[in-house]
């Protein structure tokens, strides 16, 4: 007896597209750990530059929830059939995400406006790194917000299995990366 995709996929009850996303993030998590860590390890060797994180990085965090809040109400609104709330909260997400990436750059010149310059002392280092690669991830995820938005306003709306499989992917993708940035946010803030 054959089985299909379709069989494999109601008997696991996850898709094998979400099953590889999830697993990706775990992968982007582990890193993560290993960064926070490694920075953890090298403040205690000591020839550590304190400094207080600017209150961009504090703004940006607002930024990213709310982005997120809109995404997950346009996923709302994609489900109960309610095109214009799904079209627009899904424009505010991807908006919220470019200011997300905009605030990021302005929040790195305001580090060197203070004196934390990209080489000058591994605390400012590992701040623009890990704050840079996860603004890289979060650049992944604005071009996924991207294509959904271009999707919402060139195709005809309708609740496909396909685009809502599409739509739940860039919704756990985004999320992930809001609360990475939350908990990034919370240790550069506690370490400092």
């Amino acid at each position: 007896m054959e089985m299909t995709m379709e069989n494999t996929v109601g008997r696991n009850r996850i898709h094998p597209k979400k099953f590889a996303l999830l697993l990706s993030c775990a992968s982007i998590i582990m890193m993560f750990a290993g960064l926070t860590s490694a920075y953890m390890v090298r403040h205690a060797a000591g020839n550590w530059l304190e400094f207080q994180l600017p209150i961009l990085f504090g703004i940006n965090t607002g930024i990213i929830l709310l982005s997120s809040l809109a995404l997950h109400g346009a996923y709302r609104s994609f489900m109960l059939g309610k095109e214009k709330p799904y079209k627009g909260l899904l424009l505010a997400a991807f908006g919220l995400g470019l200011a997300f990436l905009v605030m990021q750059y302005l929040g790195w010149l305001k580090l060197q406006e203070i004196g934390v310059e990209l080489n000058t002392n591994p605390s400012g280092s590992f701040v623009y790194a890990i704050s840079g690669i996860h603004a890289a991830h979060v650049l992944g995820g604005v071009a996924a917000l991207a294509v959904a938005v271009m999707h919402a306003f060139t195709l005809p709306f309708k609740k496909t299995a396909a685009r809502k499989l599409r739509f739940e992917l860039t919704l756990i993708y985004w999320h992930f990366v809001d609360l990475l940035w939350v908990y990034l946010y919370v240790f550069f803030v506690t370490q400092h």
